[in-house]
This record gives C-alpha cells, sequence and structure tokens, in this order.
C-alpha cells in the first residue's frame, strides 16, 4: 500500500453572470465569482491528481501538466485526472480509496457533494463507499475566508495493482 497527499489553490478572478459555473470535483457548480487558472481550475480534482502522482512517486501535476503548456490551456480536469490514473496504472498501482477536503466560504457545495464523489469515484473505477468528499470553510480567516479564492486537499491510498 502507499499513501499520497495533495493540495491546490486557485484564486477567484472575474465576476461570472448569474448563470455562471465552476467545476469542482467534476461537476458544474454555480458561483458568482471564476477561477483563474490554466486549465478548467477544477481544485479538488488537481489535489487528487497530486496525491495519486505523489503515491505513485511520480511527481505533481505541474511536472505532468505544466501551466506554461499551451495544451492545457482550459483543459478539462477530468481528463488530466484520467491521464495521472493511467500513467499511476502504468507504475503498478491503482487507487483503493481517496478522501478529499474543498475549503471554501463561498459557493456552498453541500448540495454537490453526492455529484462529485459519483464522479470522482467513475473517473477512477471505484465504488462510491472508496470515495470521500468533505467542504469546509475557515470561518472567515485568511485568504480563503477573505473570498480570495478556494483550496482544496486529497489524500490517495494506492494498492499494487497485482495483488
Amino acid at each position: 500500500m502507499r499513501i499520497g497527499h495533495g493540495y491546490d489553490v486557485h484564486r477567484f478572478g472575474d465576476p461570472l453572470p448569474p448563470e455562471g459555473v465552476i467545476m469542482l470535483g467534476g461537476v458544474a457548480v454555480p458561483s458568482s465569482r471564476s477561477l483563474v487558472a490554466h486549465s478548467d481550475g477544477d481544485v479538488l480534482l488537481h489535489a487528487l491528481c497530486d496525491a495519486l502522482l505523489g503515491g505513485a512517486a511520480l511527481g505533481d501535476i505541474g511536472h505532468h501538466f505544466p501551466d506554461t503548456d499551451p495544451a492545457f490551456e482550459g483543459a478539462d480536469s477530468a481528463r488530466l485526472l484520467e491521464a495521472t490514473v493511467a500513467a499511476v496504472r502504468q507504475a503498478g498501482l491503482v487507487p483503493h480509496n481517496v478522501d478529499l477536503t474543498l475549503v471554501a466560504q463561498r459557493p456552498r457545495v453541500a448540495a454537490h457533494v453526492p455529484a462529485m464523489r459519483a464522479r470522482i469515484a467513475a473517473l477512477l473505477g471505484l465504488a462510491l463507499d472508496a470515495v470521500n468528499v468533505k467542504a469546509t470553510t475557515t470561518e472567515g480567516l485568511g485568504a480563503v475566508g477573505r473570498e480570495e479564492g478556494i483550496a482544496a486537499y486529497a489524500v490517495a491510498l494506492l494498492e499494487n495493482a497485482h495483488a
């Protein structure tokens, strides 16, 4: 068994129209502000990619999908996660379970957590009960508390693919 930890943060950008959305956990979530990012800015999936890569000792998301590469501009983070899972499998490992925490004052995401879990489970090829997603605020403290952006943490347990 191997364990990996991931973290990501993106700052808020321009205001969005009332029907605007941002991607979080592979799901479109209504938001009044965009996220500044080279890809679609899905902090939850980015943290998950880092956790998977870390557990497999394969570096980090910036190494595999650099923000200096125009090929990843506006990229769908679900595709980045699929490529990450393929790299982890190539290394002889598979995800066993994952635990993710989204840290944001806004948008409120509790209603979207079931869809996030289902989307992540499908992307990883895991049962729903092997994927946990939580959301919390910082009680108004720090950059996230001042609504300057959103952060996410992820932990992934990997196992030998041939076990």
